[in-house]
């Protein structure tokens, strides 16, 4: 298996390489053939002498017959005889070709008449008689068996080497950099997979440095992101777990207790007793309830039966339902209602359970002489808002953000019976989310607390 490291590693040295084999080619071929075309051009004398007796014989002959003459007098090296083709200072075999391009005399022993090739025509010198070009002087191409002179050659020859030292010594900068930069992008990556294998051992502490490229720190927040959302699941996990063996164990005990008293003779097996061991069922049954609905609604399993509701008339049974209770207490029980409140789209039943939560709630923690109003209005064309409103301690800031938590209770004292098993809250939030609406609460601890809820209008027909 391949590491990323070793992959980014092969890509720069293969890309490197490559780039500086075609830059030390193209470039040891343009600096050879430009330098030997200078050479030639500087050791043939182009510019001046032979360019103007070339230019002088035309104007005399109009034409380039009896052209081999005049180059066998401009001949000055030793031992460039006829047999070995015309050369010229420095060791240049030249050639001249008239204005189509039909070579009139080479010093290569070319073929007469034939045409020369385009790249040596860009390569030749034109011969320019009262402005018109009336023929090309030139040399024989780059690679074509040309001998430069000593110097030259060793010049060229120098300079082929430096291009072949630059290109090495830059190969081997662009592997060392390749191999670093390999390593440093690498390097966040190989530090992500060792936290996600603590992570998967069961360490959620592990953190991930949150630096380096754009991209790179992004994954280090979302991966240190997702440890935390993982460490709040499980804390919640083992609070849930505690939670339940704490709500399951008052009733237990009471019933254990109970029943162990008759087995022993200390309580008499009267209805009384019975009575007290079946409260304590019925508180057990509700829990258990109560558990399955909140999963049901936390894995969006819990089903609805939708449609057009008069919200009104829900929120007078919820209040009249709950009247006695409030009598009881001395608590002012009331419902105020916008005219006009439009239908809404709903699950009648989750609707009402919505409510009984939030005014029972309400009435707990409302004291003698208090008041809980339920309040009905239309917030836009789309929602109508529900409030339940009470007088009672309130809720301190800072437990705010926990209050449609499982289990959450203000007063953690309270025993089940009188303060619930703290999932009537969380229940009513999926409860209204499961239909598209929203929940909240606003309060100050001692001014009383407002919890609010929308819910989708249903459409005209």
């Amino acid at each position: 298996m391949r590491r990323l490291w070793v992959w980014l590693s092969a890509s720069f040295v293969a890309v490197t390489l490559a780039g500086v084999a075609l830059v030390m080619v193209l470039s040891g071929y343009q600096a050879s053939q430009a330098f030997r075309h200078y050479v030639l051009q500087v050791e043939a004398g182009m510019e001046d002498t032979l360019i103007s007796q070339l230019i002088d014989h035309y104007k005399r002959t109009g034409s380039w017959d009896g052209v081999e003459e005049m180059f066998e007098s401009a001949r000055v090296l030793p031992g460039g005889g006829r047999g070995r083709g015309f050369m010229y200072r420095g060791g240049a075999k030249l050639f001249l070709a008239d204005a189509e391009g039909r070579i009139v005399f080479s010093g290569a022993r070319r073929p007469m008449g034939e045409v020369i090739s385009s790249s040596e025509r860009r390569l030749a010198i034109p011969i320019e008689v009262d402005g018109q070009i009336v023929g090309y002087l030139g040399v024989v191409p780059p690679g074509s068996g040309i001998h430069l002179p000593a110097p030259a050659a060793t010049f060229l020859s120098n300079l082929r080497r430096a291009i072949w030292q630059a290109g090495l010594t830059a190969s081997l900068l662009g592997i060392v950099l390749g191999l670093v930069l390999s390593r440093v992008l690498s390097a966040p990556l190989a530090r992500l997979t060792a936290a996600a294998r603590a992570v998967a051992a069961g360490d959620l502490s592990q953190r991930v440095p949150e630096r380096g490229p754009e991209e790179v720190a992004e994954l280090g927040r979302a991966f240190n992101q997702m440890i935390e959302a993982l460490a709040r699941a499980e804390e919640l996990r083992r609070n849930l777990v505690a939670d339940v063996a704490h709500e399951l164990r008052t009733p237990l005990t009471v019933i254990q207790g109970n029943l162990r008293a008759i087995l022993d003779g200390v309580f008499p097996l009267e209805a009384r007793e019975i009575a007290t061991i079946y409260d304590e069922t019925r508180l057990l049954s509700r829990l258990v309830d109560d558990l399955r609905e909140l999963a049901q609604a936390e894995a969006g399993q819990l089903p609805l039966e939708r449609r057009p509701v008069a919200l009104d008339e829900l929120i007078d049974a919820a209040v009249s339902g709950f009247m006695p209770v409030a009598t009881e207490q001395q608590v002012s029980l009331m419902a105020d209602i916008a005219p006009g409140l439009p239908s809404v789209y709903v699950d009648p039943d989750r609707i009402s359970q919505v409510l009984r939560n939030l005014i029972g709630n309400a009435l707990r923690h409302t004291p003698s002489g208090g008041q809980v109003t339920i309040r009905a209005r239309a917030e836009s064309s789309e929602f109508v808002m529900v409030s339940v409103e009470d007088t009672g301690s309130g809720i301190a800031p800072e437990d705010l953000p926990y209050v449609f938590e499982r289990f959450w209770r203000a007063d953690r004292s309270r025993a089940r019976d009188s303060g619930g098993a703290g999932l009537g809250l969380a229940i009513a939030r999926h409860l209204v989310e499961a239909h598209g609406g929203r929940i909240g609460v606003e309060s100050r601890a001692g001014e009383g607390a407002k919890f609010w809820f929308t819910l989708p209008v249903a459409a005209e027909a």
